[in-house]
């Protein structure tokens, strides 16, 4: 009787920990459910951590109904992403940036999938580039979505050598 309210609250536990500090701009319901919560895309914004005056707006799939509403359904393993310079750039933390780093990382199922946001520095032509995809533990999904943030002429991104 132990070891299933064991598992419960640890998953419980999983499920509460992880989550990205997005705010949600906008969704749409893009299927009705007669019980919890109608099938949406959400949009949410996502400033970046390590670059001041970039945002990027990711819209999703979020699955409704008893379990979408209860926390426990598994959402698509499909995102769109949009990064923008929102501010004047700059880089507050003082420490150089990875060539490669994840920025994101957001639980969209229970335990196994997670969404991931990756920043790269394209230092040849003063761009950051953001992709965005989808893992499981098993088997990851090869789709994925890729947007740019071009620098301002004469913004040099500290990168870590």
């Amino acid at each position: 009787m132990r070891m299933p309210i064991l598992f419960a609250a640890t998953l419980l536990v999983l499920a509460a920990c992880g989550k990205a500090e997005g705010e949600q701009v906008g969704s749409v319901d893009t299927v009705f459910q007669w019980l919890g919560p109608d099938h949406k895309i959400v949009v949410e914004a996502y400033d970046d951590p390590k670059v001041a005056g970039v945002t990027c707006y990711v819209s999703r799939a979020k699955t409704g109904g008893i379990k979408g509403g209860l926390g426990l359904a598994e959402d698509k393993a499909e995102a769109s992403i949009a990064c923008r310079q929102t501010g004047a750039i700059s880089f507050p933390t003082g420490k150089p940036l990875e060539q490669q780093e994840e920025v994101l990382n957001e639980r969209i199922s229970l335990v196994f999938k997670k969404l991931r946001v990756v920043r790269m520095v394209d230092a040849k032509r003063n761009a950051l580039i953001y992709l965005t995809y989808s893992d499981r533990i098993i088997e990851g999904s090869p789709q994925n979505s890729l947007t740019a943030v071009a620098l301002p002429a004469g913004t040099v991104v500290p990168l870590k050598k």
